[in-house]
């Protein structure tokens, strides 16, 4: 009981094989198209990249900040270096006495406005890490720093 395909291996005397059903994916056509797309999204992603910023990748147009209010005296300045190291004040802190600066702001007056100033080199991560230390000690009213545009 073999079974063939359209073209032979079908006897005049089986007819228990009449209208047999292939049961064979052929999955080349499938495998083709994989490719395909494969090849249509490394170029779409390379393109992309070339096109973004003079480093690569994608072009991020930041938002320009206006001319704001001076800093109040009741504000808390705070400034991330590049490097991730923490200035208030124009004095290098560390984490315990950021968390005790913070504290006493927040006691003082927990309408204290955070104003943070982080370099443009800053990780991002770094400076939500501040702002998320500032909201757990009781600041709620936090703000990041921009420069004021220049027409460019």
């Amino acid at each position: 009981m073999a079974m063939g395909g359209p073209s032979g291996g079908h006897h005049e005397g089986e007819g228990e094989n009449e209208g047999a059903i292939f049961a064979d994916i052929n999955i080349t056509p499938l495998t083709d198209i994989f490719l395909v797309l494969l090849i249509i999204f490394m170029v779409t992603t390379t393109a992309i990249a070339e096109a973004g910023a003079d480093k690569g990748g994608f072009k991020v147009t930041l938002p320009k900040g206006g001319k704001g209010d001076t800093v109040a005296a009741r504000d808390l300045s705070i400034a991330i270096l590049i490097d991730g190291r923490v200035v208030i004040g124009g004095k290098v802190v560390e984490e315990p006495e950021l968390r005790s600066m913070l504290t006493a702001s927040a006691e003082r007056n927990p309408d204290t406005l955070v104003l943070i100033q982080a370099d443009e080199g800053v990780a991002h991560g770094r400076v939500v890490a501040v702002m998320e230390l500032a909201r757990r000690l009781g600041l709620q009213r936090l703000a990041i720093a921009t420069r004021a545009d220049t027409g460019n």
